[in-house]
């Protein structure tokens, strides 16, 4: 029974004679048996070895087997029971079922009619830990940084995955540019049975025909000018595990034909070779064109395309998550505060509600490539709006309401229609942070004497002090 093999399953019965005969049919079949004679013994069998399926009468002394079920389904949710009755315990049995047993069984019974349900027991089971498997994969790789998102739509995106990573169909990832479409296939093979063997990435649009050509499958000495030695393709260097083809849209007719061919026989030639070569992989594509409109155009075979188009996924825009903005955006904080040794506590409050306010037309990877900038530039424990890229900056200061006043190449924010005393105010506490504190070295920037500005700050703290009094 291959189902069963290498299965732990309990029996438990007070009849010696019973269990010892159905363990020799369940032992016969590669099973792990272990018996117990009632419900305190199985429950201690249950707490010390992983169970997959308990089998037992309904009818013991101590602890009868629907109580056993209970408790058994407390200890552990995903052992499955088979409940063995005797005549006139058959309804007891049924009822059992709506508390978690998988089905019954009565007395007597013949060999086959026992496998064929502890059999169907297995099977339910297997699916059930494979998708507890899968989901605990699912938030590693979320705890891993390596997928940052809770969206909605990325919620979404990501139970696809799960579904799709363990079959062998080909995937098509499709999205705008910097939405993310490397890191889903990585998640796709990561998840995938073929996570032991190599993921192998090829950018399409980076490479000319010829040279994608040389590249998929591989050429022999002598092919062409320069082919000195034979060199292998990356299809034969995916062999078991999973190819990744970028911007698949940017490959020339000629490479579609091969492409094809491999993904309908599994089989190709090396440029110059007459060899036929076998490989087992998992393709991966994904692009930012709309193939269907290149296939009503006729620059993309239609034959290819619905051989790529098995399974689907659509990536959504950064704007369309905006939820993510601010879990991406701090996640990519640490990493660039690691990466360049930097204290920063975090983001300014006005900078967060700019951030969410622009529309970041090259989505994920533009994010990232600003708070690396922000992260270099900034000289303050905050992100402020200034030291983020221009073209973001001005959303900011649109959204926020401010101007920007340039002090020594330091900048800070003025709300338009602040009173003079605040200005004033903020542009000392500025020029103080700046120079670390020293009022000589903030004095000499600012034109005025130290003495104005011991004096501004001790007026400063006088008002603090006067509205705690009243």
């Amino acid at each position: 029974m291959e189902t069963t093999e290498k299965k732990n399953i309990m029996i438990v019965d007070d009849h010696k004679p019973f269990c010892d005969s159905l363990a020799k049919i369940l032992s016969g079949e590669g099973c792990q048996v272990f018996a117990a004679n009632d419900g305190e013994e199985a429950l201690k069998i249950l707490r010390r070895e992983f169970i997959h399926l308990v089998l037992t009468d309904l009818k013991m002394p101590r602890m009868d087997g629907v109580e056993l079920l209970k408790v058994a389904k407390t200890i552990r949710p995903e052992v499955e029971v088979i409940l063995i009755t005797g005549y006139g315990t058959v309804d007891t049995a049924v009822t059992a079922m709506k508390d978690g047993a998988f089905d019954y069984i009565q007395k007597p019974f013949k060999p086959r009619e026992i496998l064929k349900l502890v059999r169907k027991a297995l099977e339910k089971q297997a699916l059930v830990l494979e998708n507890r498997m899968l989901q605990e994969k699912i938030k590693d790789f979320q705890r891993s940084d390596k997928i940052v998102g809770s969206s909605p739509a990325m919620k979404r995106v990501l139970e696809i995955v799960a579904q799709v990573a363990p079959s062998s169909a080909t995937v098509l990832i499709q999205g705008e540019s910097g939405t993310g479409k490397e890191v889903i296939a990585q998640a796709i093979h990561d998840l995938s049975l073929r996570v032991h063997k190599p993921f192998i990435k090829v950018s399409c649009a980076a490479l000319p025909e010829t040279l994608l050509e040389a590249e998929l499958f591989g050429y022999e000495r002598g092919a062409f000018t320069g082919a000195i030695a034979r060199k292998e393709g990356r299809f034969e260097l995916a062999d078991g595990g999973t190819l990744f083809l970028d911007e698949i849209g940017e490959v020339s007719p000629t490479v579609q034909v091969k492409l094809l061919r491999v993904l309908q026989v599994g089989e190709f030639e090396r440029l110059g070779g007459t060899k036929t070569i076998k490989a087992d992989v998992r393709l991966v594509a994904a692009t930012n064109m709309n193939l269907l409109e290149a296939v009503e155009k006729k620059i993309f075979r239609e034959d290819l395309f619905s051989r790529l188009n098995v399974i689907t996924l659509n990536l959504p825009p950064l704007r369309e998550r905006e939820e993510d903005i601010p879990l991406l955006a701090h996640h990519f904080l640490e990493v660039f505060k690691r990466k360049n040794n930097k204290e920063i506590d975090g983001f300014a409050k006005e900078t967060m509600e700019g951030m969410l306010q622009y529309h970041w037309p090259r989505n994920v990877r533009q994010l990232e490539n600003a708070i690396e900038r922000a992260v270099v530039l900034t000289r303050g424990r905050n992100i402020i709006p200034d030291d983020l890229p221009p073209e973001i900056i001005h959303v900011v200061h649109a959204h926020s309401g401010t101007e920007t006043v340039v002090l020594d190449e330091k900048r800070i924010s003025i709300r338009l229609g602040a009173p003079l005393e605040e200005i004033e105010r903020q542009v000392i506490e500025g020029t103080l942070k700046f120079s670390k504190g020293d009022k000589n070295i903030a004095s000499k920037i600012l034109g005025i004497s130290a003495r104005t500005i011991y004096r501004k700050i001790d007026e400063e703290k006088g008002d603090e002090k006067k509205e705690v009094d009243e």
